[in-house]
């Protein structure tokens, strides 16, 4: 196995991570950005979990581009500004505020 495919594997892993991330502040927040990019983010790590098989079975550098195509579509998406100070590693985990009125749509 060559060490491209462990590469697709942490590109995939990060997907997820930043899919999660996007859920969470939803739950907390109810932002519309947000809403939009937790949907999105399905799409997103399901093209980044076939391109990590891609990588796997035929070409390792192939899978790579498609992960690189799912990370770049996922950085897109217009989010609202939640965070003001917080350390790297908050952010990373989505930790937010809650807010009281989510809205209803």
């Amino acid at each position: 196995m060559d060490y491209l495919v462990y590469i697709a594997g942490f590109g995939a892993a990060v997907t997820y991570l930043l899919w999660f991330r996007d859920a969470r502040i939803l739950l907390r927040t109810g932002l519309p950005g947000y809403r939009a990019a937790a949907y999105h983010g399905v799409a997103y790590a399901t093209l980044a979990l076939i391109a990590l098989d891609v990588a796997l079975i035929w070409d390792p550098i192939v899978g790579l581009g498609i992960i690189l195509l799912a990370l770049y579509l996922q950085g897109r998406e217009k989010r609202e500004k939640v965070f003001s100070d917080e350390p790297a590693l908050d952010r990373l985990l989505g930790k937010t505020g809650r807010r009281k009125d989510k809205g209803t749509g």
